[in-house]
């Protein structure tokens, strides 16, 4: 009975963000997988603390960073997740050591959960081509110009990689999380990668 309160237990979690970071996307995502049994992380592009927000623009809370992405290794890692707000993944997306290490997760073939803004990160890295995703509508015109297809729904699953629209839709984006990271690798994220 407990594996199956914690389908997580035993996986650990790597949850990057920077400063900016959407704060109920990355709490709310944090507390689903940590209630699921698994060990998460804060991995960053510096040290110290990242700055949270809401609505981007009202500053939320500060937490620290457990690991930069230089001191980060994908593979100790069975999970990432990509929270968004705004400011969080445009600051990502610029910093090469970040995609690399968002890319690796695609190429170890293990699941990735991205909400709101996060799936710029999989643009960046020309990771959604082929791929059929959901995220913040404004970002609908870069993922088809990065070749992929985009959903106006409130979560999308193709094949281990789980994307979500906005904070309304945490509740299916955290379930939907759960179940992808306890089915482990699929062999689809390699694609692109």
């Amino acid at each position: 009975m407990a594996e199956a309160k914690q389908p997580l237990r035993g996986k650990r979690v790597a949850f990057l963000a920077s400063d900016g970071v959407e704060d109920i996307e990355y709490t709310q995502s944090r507390a689903a997988a940590e209630q699921a049994g698994a060990e998460a992380h804060l991995i960053s592009i510096r040290s110290g603390e990242i700055q949270s927000m809401n609505h981007d623009i009202n500053p939320a809370n500060r937490y620290p960073v457990d690991r930069t992405v230089d001191q980060a290794n994908p593979a100790d890692y069975d999970a990432l997740v990509l929270p968004g707000g705004t400011v969080n993944p445009d600051r990502l997306r610029m910093n090469p050591a970040a995609m690399n290490f968002v890319k690796a997760f695609f190429q170890q073939a293990k699941p990735v959960a991205a909400i709101c803004h996060g799936p710029w990160s999989l643009v960046e890295t020309g990771l959604v081509k082929g791929r059929t995703v959901t995220s913040y509508p404004s970002l609908r015109t870069d993922i088809l110009n990065a070749g992929g297809t985009w959903v106006d729904q409130p979560v999308q699953v193709d094949n281990g990689l789980v994307t979500s629209r906005r904070p309304s839709d945490l509740p299916a984006f955290c379930a939907k999380l759960v179940e992808e990271f306890a089915e482990g690798t699929h062999a689809r994220q390699t694609a692109n990668a």
